[in-house]
């Protein structure tokens, strides 16, 4: 009898593929990249303030700021990938608890107070319900309040308010970070859901972004069970919406 060839090994899925690429991009961003990156920034902060000594000539210490400041931008767009590929590849990793609203939030406007006091904005956190909970990942609620309030802040014009609430509507907890001032036409709201899309470049930001913060957000808030929109009048501001499960 002929011997029969041996049974192929089953070919992998097409996702299957890209999931292992995601992983294996996420463990090379966060150890050849962010390590050395890292270290770039902690020595570009010795020389700006010259803790062992002067540097000479005033020019130097001008350089090493412009340095720590490029690789700050720079961490911070590796983080912000990396958050988005483990959020596309690994949404399971968060794990959504009932928790009280509050004092995430007050944290959130904390680490933003400096950034807002640059600005000559202010950041108004109005909550009604001091008990309110809803269920969600307390990490993935910090990223997104940290993208949504620092992109309010950068199009808010000097000496208005950023505003946050958080309300109860049925089964649900709404988070609301609304700024002031122009914003995006609703029809473009789709195309700058998806990453690396950016608006026009004639609103009020001060600051460059690489388009990665609603996606961030839209793919947290639906990983902890909930969803993201954004309510945009282009001449009067802009409300997004986080949308948590209340239990």
């Amino acid at each position: 009898m002929d011997k029969q060839p041996a049974a192929l090994p089953p070919m992998a899925s097409p996702t299957s593929d890209s999931d292992i690429g995601k992983r294996a991009f996420m463990r090379m961003v966060s150890h050849e990249l962010r390590t050395p990156l890292n270290s770039i920034i902690g020595f570009a902060e010795v020389l700006t303030h010259e803790l062992y000594g002067p540097l000479g000539a005033p020019q130097y210490s001008e350089y090493a700021g412009i340095i720590r400041d490029s690789g700050k931008k720079l961490l911070s767009l590796f983080n912000d990938v990396l958050e988005l590929v483990r959020l596309e590849s690994e949404p399971g990793l968060l794990r959504p608890e009932v928790d009280v609203l509050l004092p995430h939030i007050h944290d959130a406007v904390r680490r933003h107070a400096p950034e807002a006091q640059a600005r000559g904005v202010h950041v108004l956190p109005g909550l009604a319900d001091a008990e309110l909970s809803a269920c969600f990942d307390p990490r993935a609620l910090s990223l997104c309040l940290d993208h949504l309030i620092a992109n309010a802040i950068d199009f808010t014009p000097e000496g208005r308010d950023v505003e946050i609430t958080a309300r109860p509507d049925g089964d649900w907890v709404d988070i609301a970070v609304y700024n002031p001032g122009k914003a995006p036409d609703p029809a473009d709201i789709p195309r700058l859901m998806r990453p690396f899309e950016q608006g026009a470049s004639d609103y009020n930001r001060t600051r460059e972004g690489a388009g990665l913060g609603w996606p961030i957000v839209r793919l947290a808030s639906v990983a902890m069970g909930g969803a993201f929109a954004v309510q945009s009048d282009p001449r009067n501001g802009l409300k997004a919406v986080v949308r948590l499960k209340r239990r």
